[in-house]
């Protein structure tokens, strides 16, 4: 069994995580490459490491790499007066928001040692969310050619988007992540095209707007967490961390 290191970034810049993360990408290959040349003498071989991060991000944008900026509705001067930043990023995916009141994680795991699918993976990712979902008698949903975990629309509603996932992945060492709305401010996607879909029966949506009540985060979140331990069969190793 994989054993992760689980640390809670706080409320955190993007830019501040965005390198955080780079740098334990960073450190996770080094030792993947280390190993590698020492195959034959185990003892020299250093131990393997995994990170999962959690954050919560202040009102950014971010464009992925196969996204328009023509989905970004504001300009630089109105953002700057809404006091919401914008990066260009190498994830796959469009443009998503990420905001208070909502999960970030971003998983940092070496597939090589769970398996080696992207497809698999971003399944995986996706059932976290749907079997968090569940707890709270929520049916969550995906569709087809849409990255994602949605909610299906009945009775006249439309299909809402509660999760937005987007990953990058060099040498089978993942980063970046999902963002899964909780007590999101939904506002601020009303400023953007989300993930790019430009139709009347998609919108977004949060666990606090389908219940109706403000949900306590850690709750959700130590959900979250569990459901991706049974999923990727990991032992946790909580580690506290200051940036």
């Amino acid at each position: 069994m994989q054993k992760v290191t689980v640390q809670d970034l706080g409320r955190i810049s993007y830019k501040k995580a965005w390198d955080y993360q780079q740098e334990r990408l960073a450190e996770v290959i080094g030792i993947k490459k280390h190993n590698r040349t020492l195959e034959s003498n185990v003892s020299q071989r250093k131990a393997i490491k995994h990170y999962f991060l959690f954050c919560e991000h202040p009102p950014v944008y971010t464009l992925g790499k196969s996204g328009s900026e023509d989905n970004l509705l504001l300009s630089e001067s109105e953002r700057s007066d809404k006091d919401i930043e914008y990066f260009k990023i190498n994830r796959g995916g469009d443009i998503t928001f990420h905001g208070l009141g909502q999960i970030v994680g971003y998983p940092i795991f070496d597939l090589d040692h769970f398996f080696t699918d992207v497809h698999k993976y971003v399944r995986y990712l996706e059932e976290a969310i749907i079997r968090t979902l569940a707890e709270y008698n929520i049916e969550g949903t995906r569709i087809k050619g849409m990255t994602g975990v949605w909610i299906e629309g009945k009775n006249g509603q439309p299909n809402r988007k509660i999760c937005a996932i987007g990953v990058h992945l060099s040498r089978w060492v993942t980063m970046h992540g999902f963002a899964f709305n909780v007590n999101t401010d939904l506002n601020y996607f009303n400023y953007i095209i989300p993930c790019g879909i430009i139709d009347k029966d998609k919108t977004v949506t949060s666990l606090q707007q389908e219940l109706g009540r403000e949900l306590d985060i850690e709750i959700v979140k130590n959900k979250v967490l569990q459901h991706f331990q049974q999923l990727f069969e990991f032992e946790v190793f909580r580690m506290s961390v200051t940036l």
